[in-house]
């Protein structure tokens, strides 16, 4: 009974602390300004279900893909078993699915195990990838200590993990052996009886075991519910409300800002009347200036690198890194998170994404080619607030590059981006021999 009461109050108490950390990042991306994103519903989940539910852009790269596949699909399925673990947990049972469920559950207790070896496996090679092959995209400005440990404490975590599951199972397995008239089968315990092996035939030892690994496996998972929030690791949930609320337009359009059209329309007709009254600040310094999708797409950033690594502005040595884009607006926004949480909502810090974070070095590197939100295994678009950070230095501090702000002279005066007027446009069919 003391075991039921202390495991209760554990459960409680990590629900609970999840539950109040989710609540801030959902306060945090409220923070951004309104925008849209809820036509089309079937059209959105489909895409939730291909791109988040099916992983296929992952497949643009095999061996990362199957490998996490089975990570991925390991974790979905064994919290099956964590089901019957908590209601274990709370009203003192043991494998209360075993008896309801009979071969079935045997089926299930295999296929576990299997999936959890995957796992350590799957886990064991990236842990290879990124720290003895060091593959080029783990690593960059923006990877600084915090980032690359936090990805080793996310595959360590979950080999420990897995490992006491199977070790749990494979003391009960021999508990099970010895209590049971007609001995259990090995093959439903396929990894686990081979584990067996190795531990003791004391039968108190055994189930002492079984309850330590038992603790270790449930109070583990606790710990790493409430980890997720702080770590990289928390699209395992962002993936799918991020993947739903996708841009739709086609990928190469960029959007109008309202509020320019709605200036541009009571120019060209005075009789126009806007629907609605818009902000009178074009573009974002800071996150509250982002649409709550921008920073829904900064929480959801796994950090893998892909972005980067497609890059062209990256490959040719510019400062630009679209994950630092993304990582940055992740890191402002949870510093003003904190801000509102110790000082209040009015308070300033007087920093800003912009410069404080981003420099616009990196914001006038971007080709705006997009290739960063097609490589995007989750659909973030750090594009977008590359636009928005220069919408604010064009037209709220009109600091244009002396290129650009020809450009826009020629635009003005010419109708085109060229110097000469548009009655020469065509000079260039006519043959210079006649």
């Amino acid at each position: 009974m003391i075991e039921q009461v202390i495991f209760s109050i554990i459960l409680i108490a990590a629900i609970v602390l999840f539950t109040k950390n989710v609540k801030k990042i959902i306060r945090n991306i409220r923070l951004g300004k309104s925008e849209n994103r809820s036509d089309q519903p079937t059209r959105r989940l489909n895409i939730m279900l291909r791109v988040a539910f099916g992983q296929t852009k992952m497949a643009a790269r095999p061996i990362p893909a199957i490998l996490h596949f089975f990570v991925y699909a390991g974790f979905i399925i064994i919290n099956i078993e964590v089901i019957e673990i908590i209601i274990d947990g709370i009203f003192g049972t043991h494998r209360i699915f075993a008896k309801p469920l009979g071969g079935t559950y045997i089926f299930l207790i295999a296929s576990f195990e299997w999936l959890a070896l995957s796992i350590i496996i799957a886990c064991s090679i990236f842990l290879i990838r990124r720290n003895i092959l060091r593959i080029k995209r783990f690593f960059g400005v923006e990877m600084s200590s915090w980032p690359r440990s936090d990805a080793n404490y996310i595959l360590f975590f979950e080999i420990v993990l897995m490992s006491a599951f199977l070790l749990m199972n494979a003391s009960d397995f021999k508990v099970l052996q010895s209590t049971l008239s007609i001995p259990i089968s090995s093959s439903a315990f396929p990894i686990s009886s081979l584990l067996s092996a190795f531990l003791t035939s004391d039968m108190p030892s055994l189930i002492l075991t079984e309850r330590i690994f038992w603790w270790l496996h449930i109070a583990g998972i606790l710990a790493f519910l409430n980890y997720l929030p702080y770590s990289k690791h928390f699209h395992i949930i962002m993936a799918f409300p991020n993947t739903y609320y996708s841009n739709l337009p086609p990928r190469a359009s960029l959007d109008n800002m309202p509020a320019v059209t709605n200036e541009v329309k009571a120019m060209l007709d005075p009789s126009y009347q806007p629907t609605e009254m818009l902000a009178g600040t074009f573009g974002s310094k800071d996150v509250q200036d982002l649409s709550w999708k921008n920073l829904m797409d900064a929480y959801t950033c796994t950090e893998c690198g892909r972005c980067t690594s497609e890059c062209p502005a990256n490959i040719t040595g510019k400062l630009l890194s679209p994950r630092k884009i993304v990582m940055d607006t992740r890191d402002r926004l949870t510093e003003v998170g904190k801000n509102i949480d110790k000082h209040g909502s009015g308070y300033s810090d007087g920093k800003s994404l912009l410069d404080d974070y981003i420099t616009r070095e990196e914001i006038w590197a971007c080709t705006t080619c997009q290739a960063c939100i097609k490589a995007c295994p989750v659909n973030i678009d750090p594009m977008a607030i590359i636009m928005d950070l220069r919408r604010y230095v064009v037209m709220e501090e009109s600091k244009a590059a002396p290129s650009l702000n020809n450009m826009f002279s020629n635009i003005e005066n010419n109708g085109a981006p060229w110097k000469y007027p548009a009655s020469d446009r065509f000079n260039w069919s006519h043959d210079e021999n006649n």
